[in-house]
Parts: structure tokens; C-alpha cells; sequence
């Protein structure tokens, strides 16, 4: 008899117990008794509080992006091209993967530490004693608020980034504003924009539901805490770049 390996193990059960968890997620989300003002403030809570980290990021990585690439194309010969470079750069993949990093070390944590603590504290039973679904109030509103805030934030930081490296530019010769993002804009096009648009809803998916199934089924205990802020934010980072792949291999696909 074929005896499998203790980490493997777990990991196959603890796939199959996150599927049945998302699976739930689908089923009840939207169903009745929809808890909006629970939805609104956790909008608030995940996407505008993370924003100052997200812009502050975005804008040094712009600047550093055009300092870093600027020495090369200009011994090639083609330092008109950086705008455009930077910009298709920033908008398919430094952007977005960026963004969805930080909001999943951010935000991950946070959630599997909450609702962890609930969970140590006895707080979830108490709230199915008390006749509220504890599901649908912490996980649904905080799954379908980290999956539509992660877009809004990748554009503000697309946007901070051009920026950034809008100044980058300008350190080593005189630029015009509206000049540099005709260069950036005139170089893309859908396939550049859409498919790293609609991967962030999949990143903020992902971020969210991790994020709440660590810290709903977390071990009992002050360490079950700390275990279920940390395994938030690595699962989450690493579905991050497997969506990611998979992403990219569908755009190509349809690209060409």
C-alpha cells in the first residue's frame, strides 16, 4: 500500500477544504439579506486605507523604473522609446502584480488576523447563537469588497506610476506632460489594457477568500493567530502569480 507523504496529505485536504469553502462563497454570497452597510465599510477599510501604501509604491517604482532603463536606451540609441516601454511595462504587469503584492501582505494579513481572533475569541459561534450568519457578514462583504477595491487600486497606481515616471524623465531632459503620455498611450492598445484589467478581480478574489478561509478555520490559540495572518499573505502571493500565468497564456492566446 502506497502511504502518502504527510505534507502532501495535508495539502490535498486542505485544497479540497478551501474549494468547499469557495464553493459556499458562490452559494450563499447572494443570496437574501444582503449585509450592504457591513459591504460599504469594508470597502472603505481595505481599499481607501491601503491606498497611501499602493501610491507611495507605485510612484517610486515609476521614477526608479525610468532611472533604472534610461542609461541602456540611451546607449542603444532609442531613449524616445522609454515612455512607451514604461508604460506597457506598468500597465500589464508591474502595475497590477505590484499592487495585488502589497494589498495581499496589507489586506491578507489583516483579514486572517481578524477573523482569526474571532475565532479564538469564540466571537463566530456567538454570532450564529445569535441568529446572524457570521458567513455571509464576514466573509462574503470582505471577499467581494477586496475583489472589486484591488482594480480600483491597480489604476490609481498605474496612473501614480506614470507619473513617477513622467518625473523621471524630466530629471535628465525637459518634457511635456501631455507629450509623454501620448508617447505612452499611442503604444498601447486593448490587449494590453483589458487582460490586466480583468486579472485584478481574480488577484482581489483570491486575496479575500485566502485570506478569510485561514482566518475562519484557524487554529485556537495566540500562535493559530499569527499562523493565519502569515499563511494569508504566502498563499495569497503565490495564487497571485499562478492566476498571473495563467492570465498571461490566455491573453497571448487570443493575441495571436
Amino acid at each position: 500500500m502506497i502511504q502518502i507523504p504527510k505534507d502532501l496529505s495535508t495539502f490535498i485536504r486542505e485544497a479540497g477544504d478551501m474549494s468547499r469553502f469557495t464553493w459556499r462563497f458562490f452559494r450563499e454570497g447572494f443570496r437574501s439579506r444582503f449585509e450592504y452597510e457591513e459591504f460599504i465599510k469594508q470597502c472603505y477599510v481595505l481599499g481607501y486605507r491601503s491606498l497611501p501604501l499602493v501610491a507611495l509604491t507605485a510612484f517610486i517604482i515609476g521614477l526608479v523604473l525610468t532611472m533604472q532603463l534610461r542609461p541602456s536606451m540611451v546607449k542603444y540609441g532609442v531613449e524616445v522609446q522609454i515612455p512607451a516601454m514604461v508604460g506597457i511595462s506598468i500597465v500589464r504587469e508591474i502595475g497590477p502584480i505590484l499592487t495585488a503584492l502589497i494589498f495581499a501582505g496589507k489586506i491578507g494579513s489583516s483579514i486572517g488576523a481578524e477573523l482569526g481572533s474571532m475565532n479564538v475569541t469564540e466571537q463566530i459561534d456567538a454570532m450564529e447563537v445569535s441568529g446572524t450568519n457570521p458567513f455571509k457578514y464576514l466573509v462574503v462583504t470582505r471577499t467581494l469588497a477586496t475583489t472589486l477595491m484591488l482594480p480600483v487600486l491597480v489604476l490609481i497606481a498605474d496612473a501614480i506610476a506614470l507619473f513617477g515616471s513622467y518625473l523621471g524623465e524630466l530629471m535628465y531632459e525637459p518634457l511635456n506632460l501631455n507629450l509623454f503620455y501620448h508617447k505612452v498611450f499611442e503604444n498601447l492598445i486593448y490587449i494590453d489594457f483589458v487582460p490586466a484589467f480583468i486579472k485584478t478581480f481574480f488577484f482581489g478574489f483570491a486575496v479575500g477568500i485566502i485570506g478569510c478561509f485561514k482566518g475562519y478555520f484557524s487554529d485556537k490559540g495566540t500562535e493559530g493567530v499569527g499562523h493565519s495572518a502569515n499563511s494569508s499573505v504566502v498563499v495569497s502571493s503565490v495564487m497571485i502569480f499562478i492566476i498571473d500565468l495563467i492570465a498571461v497564456q490566455i491573453a497571448d492566446f487570443f493575441q495571436y
